[in-house]
């Protein structure tokens, strides 16, 4: 196997190849030192726990190493009306029935007079809204990183080199097919060097010189659902200790991200080229961040949509050169994630089935688009009518699965996980109850409940969430402990 690119995308691929497969598949990485990598996925959700864990990675070996703090969802302000805000978070609201999620008890519990917010029941919303962490008995408490990606990559590649993966330093100067078959042949370098391989998997991101570069396995354009389309990312200087969340702030033609780490703070601006220039929007972030900037800013431009066939031939698209969601849910890095260990359960042993292509891109199709309609989501459901951008996401047509998705939810509460969806119920509930849609009727089961009975219900989930927060300590205190990375001294 020969893996084109490193990378988060290459070295995740290559760390879990190497480690779960051994001696039964030989993995060669190429890569060159001259050209750069995006580098920018500093938030991830929360699968990434179970990823490290699959490959035996030690937690706080690993976070001491990305500089990295924990992260139990998400703050969006502005995303409504400009001057909201709401919490997506990683955790459980309240307590489902099996017929019935809890936002049906909480919405016939406002019936009945008891007005207190959905995220009032949320233990991993008030623990990052009170700047607390602690890993919890049972999982407990549902988290994720805030990581610094170009060092996660390096901490894999070491994995990676020391489970036998070959890196070879070199810039690819062309991809060369076999005239007969129509696959890659090999790999051919600046040096001269050919690299032949029987499957081939690219980490080239937006680039995409193998899967659409050599094999054009095309694409499909989402931007007139997602119209953002650049960012410019800046690093900074910590000025108050990490908070245990990232922060997505709209503003007039996109929205901005904050995200703490142990050792600086991420930064950057997205935005729709269309409604704001880039010399305007680098301007907007630098006047919008906190603490010394600490690199130059980094402009990025992006499509965002999906490759057709993410496996065509005996070449696998893994990461940016599969397709780019903007960063608003985190889940850049998921996707590799995702695809990778897809890629794990159906090596092919001697030959590529036709079989296992069709599945393989019948699954990242789907996921995609159910991520997709996520994001959709944050930009169609809001009363933003202050600018040009908002009035273009509000009146836009949107996919008919969403439609199906919004309306269900408004009509009767329900929402419903299919297809081992990323996103499951309770993130649809937070987002499409913070961007102001309020179900019109609830499920019967709720009116089970007598006036006391339901009370108690809810007094009791409240006070375990506020019980539990108060006895959890402070996250930038329990991260020193558990993972503080050494911090470069001060000049």
């Amino acid at each position: 196997m020969v893996i084109a690119g490193g990378g988060t995308a290459g070295w995740m691929a290559a760390a879990a190849i190497a480690r779960v497969l051994g001696s039964a598949v030989d993995v060669t990485l190429v890569e060159s030192d001259a050209i750069g990598t995006v580098g920018v996925g500093e938030s991830t959700i929360p699968p990434l726990v179970a990823y490290n864990r699959l490959l035996g990675i030690n937690e706080a070996d690993f976070m001491r190493a990305t500089n990295a703090t924990f992260k139990l969802g998400i703050n969006f302000e502005g995303w409504r009306n400009g001057t909201d805000s709401y919490f997506h978070s990683f955790g459980i609201t309240g307590k489902d029935h099996w017929s019935a999620g809890f936002q049906h008890f909480w919405r016939y519990g406002r019936e009945r007079g008891h007005d207190q917010p959905y995220a009032d029941y949320c233990l991993e919303l008030g623990a990052a809204m009170a700047g607390k962490f602690a890993h919890l008995p049972d999982n407990g408490l549902n988290y994720a990183y805030q990581l610094d990606a170009t060092a996660y990559a390096r901490f894999l590649r070491n994995m990676a080199e020391g489970d036998g993966t070959t890196r070879i330093e070199g810039r690819i100067a062309q991809v060369e097919l076999d005239g007969e078959s129509g696959d890659i042949a090999a790999l051919t370098l600046d040096s001269g060097q050919r690299i032949e391989g029987d499957l081939f998997l690219d980490c080239t991101g937006f680039r995409a010189l193998l899967i659409e570069g050599a094999l054009h396995a095309g694409f499909d354009d989402w931007t007139h659902w997602l119209p953002c389309d650049a960012a410019i990312a800046v690093q900074t200087e910590n000025v108050r200790p990490p908070i245990p969340y990232t922060r997505a702030m709209a503003h007039d033609a996109g929205w901005q991200w904050r995200i703490p780490l142990q050792h600086r703070t991420g930064n950057g601006l997205v935005y729709c080229s269309r409604y704001l220039s880039q010399d305007a929007a680098l301007e907007r972030l630098l006047g919008n961040i906190e603490g010394k900037p600490l690199t130059e800013p980094n402009k990025l431009r992006f499509t965002t949509g999906a490759r057709r066939r993410q496996w065509h031939r005996n070449c696998v698209a893994i990461g940016l050169s599969g397709g780019f969601m903007e960063p608003l849910e985190s889940t850049s890095i998921h996707l590799i994630q995702r695809a990778v260990l897809r890629l794990i359960r159906m090596m092919p042993l001697d030959r590529i089935s036709p079989r296992d292509i069709a599945e393989f891109n019948d699954q990242q199709h789907v996921d995609m688009v159910q991520i997709r309609d996520f994001l959709i989501l944050h930009y169609k459901v809001t009363e933003r009518d202050d600018s040009a951008f908002w009035r273009q996401c509000r009146d836009m047509e949107i996919p008919d699965t969403l439609t199906q998705k919004i309306e269900l939810f408004r009509e009767t509460g329900r929402v419903f996980r299919r297809n081992e969806e990323l996103f499951a119920e309770n993130s649809w509930v937070q987002v499409m109850l913070g961007q102001g849609i309020v179900p019109q009727s609830h499920h019967p089961i709720a009116e089970k409940l007598n006036d006391e009975e339901l009370a108690s219900l809810l007094s009791n989930l409240r006070d375990l969430v506020t019980r539990t927060v108060s006895g959890l300590p402070d996250h930038a205190a329990y991260v020193a402990r558990y993972c503080g990375a050494r911090q470069p001294e001060a000049v």
